[in-house]
């Protein structure tokens, strides 16, 4: 099929969909010209009009399938003017069975062909919804992406009355990091603390990247203390991780979780509860993990800049 000469035209032109659509109207004008030769014989030529604008409409649409039927009644008028066949509209028993195949396999083959296109078009679109979910620097879900699962964890615990923790984590003196090994570096690090957390967390926690150098995680069924024991074992983790480039560097990180409560009037709060408690982890000298019940009620959040 490859080898045909209206592949091989299509191929070596310049303009190989234009090309591809002349093949296509050329197609047309000779099987107006065949339901010509035949005498008009019924069942054959409504099986020609009918599966060459069905490939017509596949192929092109509308206007494409409207110039294919102009092509076969070129076709059939050039087939009078040269043939002037005889008419024979009822055609015969042989006829009618060489078309079944035809009207049954060709229609199913067009099913199959738009039913691969849906799905391309379904993988397509899956990949740019990825791709507008994602951190392209971490392939964690973006800022943006994760506020929205927290907003709906958030419903979730709240009608269904489950346990649920949030954790934000912040790399300890990310900003010294940067300035001391430059920032290539930097991005290595935050690399390699998105691939320890999706190591060390579990398949269901959702993990994000919330601004340069923090991360957040949605814990859900998960109780307090489990939570403090999964990120206490990731905080480990880290802290233990050598950089073969710069084996003098260490990485710690900070880690504030609160679990959901029923007085929590939105998912913005049960976030701000969260924000305390990683205050308190900084405040406390750092690399560590700490909790909103932790904290005494007077203390207040870091600034943006801390």
């Amino acid at each position: 099929m490859l080898s045909t000469p209206s592949y091989q035209i299509a191929k070596k032109s310049r303009e190989p969909y234009q090309a591809e659509w002349r093949n296509l109207l050329f197609d047309s004008l000779m099987g107006g010209f065949w339901i010509g030769a035949m005498g008009f014989s019924a069942v054959p030529g409504v099986t020609v009009i009918a599966m060459m604008a069905m490939h017509n409409m596949a192929a092109a649409g509308p206007r494409l399938m409207l110039q294919g039927l102009c092509a076969q009644a070129l076709g059939v008028l050039i087939s009078l003017a040269l043939l002037n066949p005889a008419v024979n509209l009822h055609g015969n028993m042989a006829q009618i069975y060489a078309c079944l195949p035809v009207l049954v396999i060709y229609p199913i083959f067009i099913g199959w062909m738009s039913h691969q296109v849906t799905l391309k078009l379904w993988e397509h679109r899956n990949i740019l919804r990825k791709i507008s979910r994602t951190d392209s620097l971490t392939g964690l879900l973006n800022h943006g992406a994760w506020k929205d699962l927290l907003d709906l964890e958030y419903v979730k615990s709240q009608n269904q009355h489950q346990q649920c923790v949030i954790a934000l984590i912040d790399i300890d003196h990310f900003k010294v990091i940067n300035d001391t090994y430059g920032h290539l570096m930097g991005d290595t690090v935050l690399q390699n603390i998105s691939e320890a957390l999706m190591e060390n967390l579990r398949d269901s926690d959702l993990i994000g990247r919330c601004g340069g150098d923090e991360f957040c995680v949605i814990l859900p069924d998960t109780h307090l203390f489990q939570a403090r024991e999964i990120l206490e074992r990731t905080r480990l983790a880290i802290d233990e991780m050598t950089y073969s480039l710069q084996r003098d560097l260490k990485v710690s990180l900070s880690i504030g979780i609160a679990a959901y409560s029923p007085e929590l009037p939105d998912a913005s709060s049960w976030l701000h509860e969260a924000d305390k408690a990683l205050y308190l982890a900084k405040s406390t000298g750092r690399n560590c993990v700490a909790s909103a019940q932790d904290m005494p009620s007077e203390l207040q959040p870091l600034s943006a800049d801390a």
